[in-house]
């Protein structure tokens, strides 16, 4: 009983001094990339990244649209290759067969 009482307050004061750490490295790390430049003000023009933005998201958008296309090109082609191995034939569906197979 009493190594889970030492683990439970043991991982609370891991917890508590863990956060304090890295609240501490964060903030110091933060501060250092401000003033080298490296972070990015709050004064930036955000009309302008919003409209960059909203290319880039149409931009991926479209790319995403292709490669769609191009997986459902792929899927209709392995549909007919694979047609005739399952016994279906390229004008029959599955619910045509399950409806024989109720009778």
């Amino acid at each position: 009983m009493s190594q889970q009482d030492n683990f439970a307050g043991g991982f609370i004061v891991g917890s508590i001094f863990g956060g304090l750490v890295g609240g501490v490295a964060g903030a110091l790390i933060g501060a250092r990339l401000q003033r080298r430049g490296l972070m990015p003000d709050d004064d930036l023009d955000t009309e302008a990244l919003g409209e960059a933005t909203e290319e880039r998201m149409e931009s991926a958008r479209q790319g995403l649209e292709d490669k769609i296309a191009q997986l459902n090109d792929a899927i209709d082609d392995m549909r007919q290759q694979l047609g005739g191995v399952n016994g279906y034939s390229q004008s029959s569906s599955p619910s045509d067969h399950s409806s024989m197979s109720d009778a």
